[in-house]
């Protein structure tokens, strides 16, 4: 099943030569699928890698502009999945496109840490990243019918957006799939990554971290229960954040004295990854932590919104001292705007000491009867 990505407009746009787009995103989001679609469409010549087979490796070895012209030809467009694999692929890639004026580069990799590892410095102001999510609820909506919306949507607060489980049918087949990605891919990557030999300590930081999604958790906190070290938590998180697993929420304040900012929020990309690491794929009418599905969706969902519109944006939660708290605050172009994720549709007044210190801020309670503007579905 192919569903028409909301990204390959503008990663279409973007293509130009004298520039690499670099395609990030974590496994299994369909990285692979959409270089693919995008080479489909391509009316001239083209030439499709894949870094991970050796040969391709053998071939770029020789790092000379003769050797390279050779093995382009007539081609106009270079695509490499998975380039991370190829050793020294930034400066590869530079000397291309220094050297063939005429060239379109486009490559994928799984985690942003392998790919800026390697490209960042050769590929300096000559590189556009684009980042790939799950499906989005934009993606999916010309897909369903209207008599289905709802109950697919509550599907996925358990199951999450990974391209594949669009094509299984079971509760069975999804949960097998995502145990199966987090025991054989995500867990491995992250200790392949990093040279992590502990993989159980790094298991109990993902599972406390699931089981408090929007609430405030301090590094202390979590180095005490995982018998981990400040540094070494820091460490870990920021790996998670880099490979695409987690989404780090910091507190907002424009230096009023009651707003807390020490500790942050972290949510995940996906909720079916979420739920598969807390071993919980439970319906949710058998849940107690629908508020949390909730709000972990929704963010995931405005943030595959605000990367579609290309918006510069910085996402927050407010607190203060006096228990009084927004789950989401955005600050776009010198405007503030408030939301509060429920489930249920219930009116919620603005907290006073928002209201107080912010009076020109936007507020709304975001719930189920009302998310499909908010994230992008009109």
């Amino acid at each position: 099943m192919y569903i028409d990505r909301t990204i390959k407009k503008n990663l279409q746009k973007k293509l130009q030569p004298g520039k690499v787009i670099i395609l990030i995103g974590a496994r299994r989001v369909g990285k692979t699928v959409l270089l693919q679609e995008v080479v489909k469409e391509w009316e001239r010549d083209f030439i499709l890698w894949n870094g991970e087979d050796y040969s391709v490796h053998e071939l770029l070895a020789r790092r000379s502009v003769e050797n390279y012209r050779q093995l382009l030809g007539n081609a106009t467009l270079l695509a490499i999945d998975e380039a991370h694999y190829i050793p020294e692929i930034g400066k590869i890639l530079k000397l291309m496109i220094d050297s063939f004026l005429h060239l379109h580069i486009i490559i994928t990799g799984s985690s942003a840490f392998d790919i800026t590892g390697q490209t960042g410095e050769p590929l300096t102001g000559r590189k556009i990243t684009l980042q790939l999510f799950p499906i989005s609820e934009v993606e999916i909506n010309p897909m369903e019918d209207a008599s289905v919306k709802m109950d697919k949507m509550r599907q996925r607060l358990v199951f999450g957006n990974l391209p594949e489980l669009l094509t299984m049918n079971t509760h069975t087949e999804k949960s097998t799939y995502l145990r199966e990605l987090v025991n054989s891919y995500l867990l491995k990557d992250i200790l392949a990554l990093d040279k992590i030999r502990n993989s159980n300590k790094l298991f109990n930081l993902l599972k406390l971290i699931a089981f408090q999604v929007g609430s405030e958790v301090s590094l202390e906190e979590l180095g005490r229960k995982c018998q981990m070290s400040k540094n070494t938590v820091e460490r870990y998180l920021d790996i998670l954040t880099k490979i695409f697993v987690l989404v780090p929420l910091f507190g907002f304040n424009r230096n009023l004295r009651k707003e807390v900012t020490k500790s942050n929020k972290w949510y995940f990309y996906d909720n079916g990854v979420r739920n598969a690491i807390i071993a919980n794929f439970s319906l949710i009418e058998m849940r107690n932590d629908v508020g949390r599905l909730w709000e972990n969706y929704i963010i995931s969902e405005r943030l595959k919104y605000q990367h579609s519109q290309e918006w510069v944006v910085n996402n927050y939660f407010w607190r203060t001292y006096d228990g009084q708290e927004i789950d989401w605050v955005e600050d776009r172009n010198g405007q503030l705007s408030a939301f509060e994720f429920k489930w249920s549709n219930r009116k919620i007044k603005v907290p006073g000491g928002w209201k107080n210190a912010y009076p020109a801020a936007d507020f709304m309670v975001i719930s189920k009867d009302n998310y499909r503007q908010f994230v992008g579905v009109l």
